[in-house]
């Protein structure tokens, strides 16, 4: 999703970036207690570092380390825990607007997909709902501490670069092939480019990830990221792109919203 927001704090296109990463980068610094954990005098030389999107240079290279371990713990069998579709919150949080502007119509939209930098191809939202469709009831987290269960619908993302014979240099279904043959990532933005990820190919492929078109059983809104968003309940909110208009590939992390301000590029729960 594109950037959390709680309530009762602005939507995020009435807030400057700058706002927002400061905001963010306190909190968390707040809730790891970093301030507590180590010595003044090395709080005070963490802080005269060059710093990135406002997050100083030792927590950064802090958060590589960190994606190394989650990343060897990413798989098929490491599932985000689901819930009865009783819980699910109706309606469901919504949370801000980067990339959004200006809107969509559902009527024009499409979807390019970039298996190479020389084979591109467009898709509609008929493509997308011609594959299996899977529902799922998870905990959205947003990596400012709130969460909410919400009940999603639509496409795995596995099936669907499956099906299209994308995310493998060899054209084959990447779910399939030698994991030497698939690409390192997969890079997502939307249609005007104000929002982008990039996705480790291991968490793409799990198996709970999907191109959601559908909340609490019906069409996802503007709001929520219409008409097809990314679902990936194995990592934060900041790293589920909303509206999603161009999908691509390469073996080295592509850009990435709010890595670009100093978040941790594998945002993994």
């Amino acid at each position: 999703m594109n950037v959390d927001q709680p309530v009762p704090n602005p939507p995020a296109d009435e807030q400057t970036v700058e706002q927002q990463a400061r905001r963010r980068t306190i909190k968390a610094f707040i809730g790891l207690g970093l301030a507590s954990l180590v010595p003044v005098g090395v709080w005070r030389w963490v802080r005269t570092q060059p710093t990135r999107g406002g997050a100083p240079q030792p927590l950064l290279e802090t958060h590589k380390v960190n994606a190394k371990v989650f990343e060897g713990l990413i798989g098929p069998e490491r599932l985000a825990p689901t819930f009865p579709e009783s819980m699910a919150a109706n309606p469901a949080r919504v949370n801000g607007g980067i990339g959004l502007s200006p809107a969509t119509p559902a009527t024009d939209w499409q979807l390019r997909l970039e298996r190479s930098p020389t084979d591109s191809q467009l898709l509609t939202m008929d493509d997308i709902r011609a594959l299996p469709k899977h529902e799922q009831v998870i905990e959205f987290k947003c990596v400012e501490g709130w969460s909410q269960v919400q009940h999603w619908g639509g496409v795995r993302l596995v099936d669907f670069l499956d099906r299209y014979g994308a995310g493998a240099r060899t054209g084959q279904p990447v779910s399939k092939v030698d994991p030497a043959s698939r690409y390192n990532y997969v890079g997502l933005e939307t249609p005007n480019r104000g929002y982008y990820v990039g996705i480790d190919m291991a968490s793409a492929l799990h198996p709970q990830t999907l191109l959601a078109y559908e909340l609490n059983g019906e069409p996802i809104s503007a709001k929520h990221g219409a008409p097809l968003r990314l679902l990936i309940p194995i990592k934060y909110g900041i790293k589920n792109l909303k509206c999603i208009g161009h999908i691509f590939f390469a073996d080295g992390p592509p850009r990435d919203f709010w890595a670009e301000q100093g978040y941790d590029y594998f945002s993994g729960l």
